[in-house]
């Protein structure tokens, strides 16, 4: 059975897909699930998740708008391919990109580069934190849909209060600071997943959304859902993060990424076996 009612976002990497250093494959060998590859990259395997985990998928997304949220850029974003048939919309570059059928939506485009005017520019931001960086831990730079900036470093010399000291600079001038494994991002505060994810949410019609995530960059895009999801690791994790209507998962690696999907489409079960409300 499927329903238009109900609208699941899910961020993807750590959230749903995992890197071979983040599957936390802490059980003996022989116990270990059976992963399915869902990207490669130069022609070498990337990321997992296990075939429960896509069977759950699958599922999912016959009975949901299942909407796709990533930090990712298109371009990276097309490597992955998930179970089942392609997504109507998915959400790249944290809300930069609405992509409908596969294809950005110019008149979203135009509407995030309106509200980004009143944030420093990029070019500032990106400078500022290369100035900042030592190059003993800088591994990489890069400039994502000239949208926002990151740097890959190396964890073990970066100086612990770094990050933190970014943050306080950039969020006066309306950028904020996440890390996210090696990755540190530095993103305007208006380019958020909640923003695109409620596009799609009305432009397919929906009236609950259930969400996702695991970094600071996926706070806002639970904060916005009905009901949301995070895993016992990442930044939220770290933090301690809470809302009333958020559900803390004691898992972690990537069979917190099959718990997440089972309980989620426990809950869209649930919301297409319950009467639908009145107008």
């Amino acid at each position: 059975m499927t329903t238009d009612r109900v609208l699941v976002a899910s961020d993807l990497d750590r959230t749903l897909i995992y890197s071979a250093p983040a599957l936390e494959l802490t059980m003996p060998d022989h116990r270990a699930p059976r992963l399915l590859c869902v990207e490669t990259y130069e022609h070498k395997p990337l990321s997992y998740m296990t075939q429960e985990a896509a069977a759950l998928l699958e599922d999912l997304a016959g009975r949901t708008v299942f909407v796709p949220a990533t930090t990712r850029t298109p371009e990276q974003y097309r490597r992955i391919r998930l179970p089942g048939p392609l997504s109507r919309f998915a959400v790249c570059s944290n809300g930069g990109h609405l992509l409908v059928d596969g294809h950005s939506d110019p008149d979203w485009r135009a509407h995030v580069r309106a509200q980004l005017a009143a944030c420093a520019p990029l070019a500032q931001v990106r400078a500022h934190m290369l100035r900042q960086a030592r190059p003993e831990w800088l591994l990489k730079e890069r400039v994502a849909d000239d949208l926002f900036a990151y740097l890959v470093v190396e964890r073990a010399l970066l100086p612990d209060t770094w990050v933190k000291e970014l943050a306080d600079w950039a969020g006066p001038h309306g950028w904020g600071v996440s890390l996210q494994g090696r990755k540190i991002y530095a993103v305007p505060h208006p380019l958020t997943k909640s923003a695109a994810v409620a596009e799609a949410a009305r432009r397919a019609g929906t009236e609950r959304v259930h969400a996702a995530g695991d970094s600071l960059l996926d706070a806002d895009l639970l904060q916005a859902a009905d009901l949301a999801w995070r895993p016992a690791h990442g930044e939220l994790a770290d933090s301690g993060w809470q809302l009333p209507h958020l559900r803390v998962l004691p898992r972690r690696g990537v069979l917190a990424g099959e718990q997440i999907l089972r309980e989620m489409k426990a809950a869209a079960t649930a919301e297409t076996q319950s009467p639908a409300p009145r107008p």
